[in-house]
């Protein structure tokens, strides 16, 4: 019988938390080392549609991308939502585990689920490489099998990612021709100025704020990248199936028998869409 140390060990093995961001709060949330584990749900968010989802299938450890308490707490009294959820997970005797940032930069990580999501091939490098190992890094640089233009690779990515209220909003012409793809699974802000001097044709990522996207639009009216915008839970969810499947061979490997599976549930923050009335 596998026991969550073996699990955590093996996530580990793959998501090391010293790649994660000073910032960040990943490995294990709750949960008892010691306690067997058979079922493992992988999800993008530790929400009460997660918890209902794990119960319902006998679920013995979470295993999310987001952390439950980002920013700390110095109580978990069921009075919260957060709270709440770790009585229940506890009472269930389900474990909670988050591989986050470390899960951003690895490799593989996130951003290369996200590549083969939406359709690019060819070796996969990353936007902006770790300094301690150049195969690791924020982001990855691939591209299309042929040049296509702009509108058919929105096309394209649309299909391959999961659909959410808000699908893909796009700032550049439809008609461009493009091949060369950098992406970013989860809030790419940071790397606009990376992807520019990448010299990519276009940069997929998610939550892109308006002024730093519009000045980047401006500064690219010349011929720099164009954007494409994503839900930020429809850029992470392609990694779960990666991490589920990794975990569970490389448990086999070592003798270890665990059942993954990855979460269908929603949980982008969105929910519908609406036009303004004239």
């Amino acid at each position: 019988m596998s026991t969550l140390a073996d699990v955590v060990t093996e996530l580990e093995t793959r998501y090391d938390p010293a790649w994660a961001e000073s910032w960040d709060a990943v490995g294990l949330v709750c949960g008892d080392p010691a306690q067997p584990v058979r079922k493992i749900l992988f999800a993008v968010d530790p929400v009460a549609a997660v918890a209902d989802e794990a119960l319902s299938w006998g679920a013995d450890l979470i295993v999310t991308h987001h952390p439950l308490y980002l920013r700390g707490t110095t109580t978990v009294a069921a009075t919260t939502a957060k709270g709440r959820l770790v009585h229940r997970l506890i009472k269930n005797d389900v474990a909670l585990y988050t591989a986050h940032t470390n899960a951003d930069v690895a490799d593989p990580g996130v951003s290369d689920a996200l590549a083969r999501a939406v359709g690019l091939t060819g070796p996969l490098v990353p936007l902006s490489p770790s300094a301690a190992d150049p195969r690791r890094g924020l982001g990855r640089v691939g591209s299309l099998p042929a040049p296509a233009p702009l509108r058919d690779f929105v096309r394209q990515a649309a299909r391959g990612l999961p659909r959410t209220a808000g699908g893909l909003r796009v700032a550049g012409d439809l008609d461009r021709e493009v091949v060369r793809i950098a992406v970013s699974g989860g809030a790419g802000d940071s790397l606009l100025d990376t992807a520019r001097a990448a010299g990519v044709d276009v940069f997929l990522t998610a939550d892109l704020r308006h002024h730093p996207a519009s000045e980047f639009a401006e500064a690219s009216s010349g011929g720099g990248p164009a954007l494409v915008d994503a839900a930020h839970w429809a850029t992470e969810w392609p990694w779960l199936a990666d991490a589920a499947r990794q975990l569970t061979s490389g448990s086999a490997a070592r003798g270890i028998n665990v059942e993954a599976r990855v979460s269908e549930t929603v949980t982008d923050a969105w929910t519908t869409t609406a036009e303004c009335e004239e």
